[in-house]
């Protein structure tokens, strides 16, 4: 499976961004559908960490608490992507933000196997 994430960028404190991650190339006899998607984080000198996860459905989803309240994910089957759309931006949340995926249909966090490149978000107060 590859995926592609885009949407990162610089904003200020407060602010919003929504991330996308596109996948494709996926082994015989899977589809997008087939799989949990997920968001992880890993800023400077810090070890990644779990930000968001849906099922293959989209109709259960888990958040990390340092973002929860603040971050949704959702996907849409048809188009292959997943999105992360982050309100209420702080500083903290500056980091490498990276999307996965799992075979594992219901959300494991250990079990993402694919992982895209990452696209960086920064937030300056």
């Amino acid at each position: 499976v590859q995926l592609q994430a885009s949407g990162g960028g610089l904003v200020q404190a407060g602010g919003s961004l929504r991330l996308s991650c596109t996948a494709s190339r996926f082994p015989s006899g899977f589809s997008f559908s087939s799989y949990s998607m997920g968001w992880f984080r890993q800023a400077p000198g810090k070890e990644r960490e779990f930000v968001a996860a849906v099922i293959w459905s989209g109709t259960r989803s888990s958040t990390g608490d340092s973002v929860k309240g603040r971050f949704t994910i959702s996907r849409d089957n048809a188009k292959n992507t997943v999105y992360l759309q982050m309100n209420s931006l702080k500083p903290e949340d500056t980091a490498v933000y990276y999307c996965a995926a799992s075979a594992v249909l219901r959300i494991t966090v250990n079990a993402f196997d694919y992982w895209g490149q990452g696209t960086l978000v920064t937030v300056s107060s």
